[in-house]
């Protein structure tokens, strides 16, 4: 990763023990990494460190600069990364990032895969999403740092795209009556289970 910044509390858009860290992109001091480590952005996909005033002290990581994932502790945080200063590097890894959650692409068939698309038109192979609960939850992780974000589902057909937050395809009414027969399919079904117990 090329960027050799040096962050601190002033490029936070949070900090302190009161935020939730969780689904964000953080800022972890340097004299928790080691001398030669090139970065200090981090996704927090959880940990019980992660919360707002947490009772665990824990964070669970994904560096920006090698994709591992690391486990540090709460204390090791400087805070959340405001998003207007991610720089693309750390964006197009971010990108690359299954939802923590996720199920096993092993034992799973993905059904979807995200893009994201930096302002020139650069970006990553896509990820696999194997639900749409996993869709919704890597929309919300990148949608606070990506320019546009698109999913597509197995035919490599769009079915969803968000440029700068807000929603291209489908149109908001077209998604609004998408999610209610989601809701009411899941309703006749549960019924339909119960009347068959």
């Amino acid at each position: 990763m090329e960027n050799k910044k040096v962050y601190s509390a002033a490029d936070c858009e949070e900090t302190g023990y009161a935020c939730s860290l969780k689904n964000k992109v953080i800022v972890l001091s340097r004299n928790a990494l080691p001398g030669d480590y090139p970065n200090q952005l981090f996704f927090c996909s959880g940990g019980n460190g992660a919360n707002p005033n947490p009772m665990g002290r824990s964070v669970f990581l994904t560096s920006l600069s090698d994709g591992e994932s690391y486990r540090f502790y709460r204390n090791d945080v400087i805070g959340a990364l405001k998003p207007e200063l991610l720089p693309e590097s750390a964006r197009l890894a971010l990108a690359q990032i299954r939802p923590p959650d996720a199920r096993s692409l092993k034992d799973h068939e993905p059904q979807y895969s995200g893009y994201c698309f930096l302002e020139n038109g650069k970006y990553n192979c896509g990820v696999w999403l194997c639900s749409p609960d996993e869709v919704k939850t890597y929309i919300e992780m990148q949608k606070p740092y990506q320019h546009k974000i698109m999913i597509c589902d197995r035919d490599d057909f769009c079915v969803f795209e968000m440029v700068q937050g807000k929603l291209i395809h489908p149109t908001q009414e077209e998604l609004t009556k998408f999610e209610q027969e989601q809701a009411d399919s899941s309703q006749m079904g549960g019924m339909t289970n119960a009347q068959s117990m």
